[in-house]
């Protein structure tokens, strides 16, 4: 008989993941026996209810958080705290007004100890991609919401993560602005070949960004349902794949399914 080839670790994977908040007064169960498959290169768009801890599983697979049962693993090993491996971006950029735009970039290679001139120049790189190396001398408080972002993404892509984590950095900013960054971080994180999670309320970039949806239900987190989306909008650059034939049928399938979780959870 001949032995089966050990199949590939995937990139991410949660087995059984159950989390509990545990207050003096009650227990909250955020989310509940989680398995959640994410291959190398795969950009996965988390939505459901407020509430159904999109956010939590984030900060368990950054290693901020360590679940009450169940594992994580990346890359095949188990997820045991913070590593340089996993960049989490927010909704707010948290950029120091007191520091230049590339010193902002550089902070995270000093936090971990990583800047040298290579490093500097990798992150210039970025910051070149991003069109924003002719602002790297000046002040946040001199750039929009949107330039803000963009910098706060290449503070994270410096330190050459493999695993990008985003929750909804997109939400403050005006639709256009959105847009027009929603395609610069989905080029972005295609040319460097990086595993992304986007935590997000707006449907139609769940199904513009990602190449699977994964929908949770609330009280506690649990998913619901994934769904693949076609390769002839995945492959199309967000602003386009709005346009492509049959999104507007996957978004009413993933508004069919958010409109039972809503209603679900008004009945608990």
């Amino acid at each position: 008989m001949m032995n089966k080839t050990p199949s590939t670790p995937a990139k991410i994977e949660l087995r059984h993941v159950t989390h509990l908040y545990l207050s003096a007064h009650r227990a909250f169960m955020a989310v509940k026996d989680i398995n959640l498959r994410v291959e190398e290169g795969e950009f996965i768009c988390l939505v459901g209810p407020s509430g159904c801890g999109k956010t939590t599983l984030l900060s368990l697979i950054a290693g901020l958080e360590r679940p009450t049962s169940g594992e994580l693993f990346i890359d095949g090993k188990p997820v045991s705290g913070t590593s340089s491996q996993v960049g989490y971006m927010l909704q707010q950029d948290y950029l120091f007004n007191w520091r230049s735009i590339e010193d902002n970039v550089f902070l995270g290679l000093e936090i971990q100890g990583i800047r040298n001139k290579e490093t500097e120049e990798y992150a210039l790189h970025l910051l070149e991609e991003m069109e924003l190396v002719d602002v790297r001398k000046s002040s946040p408080t001199q750039l929009s919401g949107g330039m803000r972002q963009r910098v706060a993404l290449v503070r994270t892509l410096a330190c050459q993560p493999d695993v990008l984590l985003l929750d909804e950095p997109f939400s403050a900013l005006d639709y256009h602005t959105k847009l027009k960054l929603e395609d610069l971080v989905f080029t972005t994180l295609r040319r460097h070949k990086k595993t992304a999670l986007l935590v997000t309320h707006d449907l139609s970039e769940s199904i513009a960004l990602g190449d699977r949806v994964t929908i949770l239900s609330r009280n506690p987190g649990q998913v619901r349902m994934e769904l693949t989306i076609p390769p002839a909008i995945r492959n199309t650059l967000p602003f386009e794949a709005r346009n492509q034939e049959g999104f507007q049928d996957v978004f009413h399938q993933v508004w069919k399914e958010m409109e039972v979780v809503s209603d679900a959870s008004k009945g608990n």
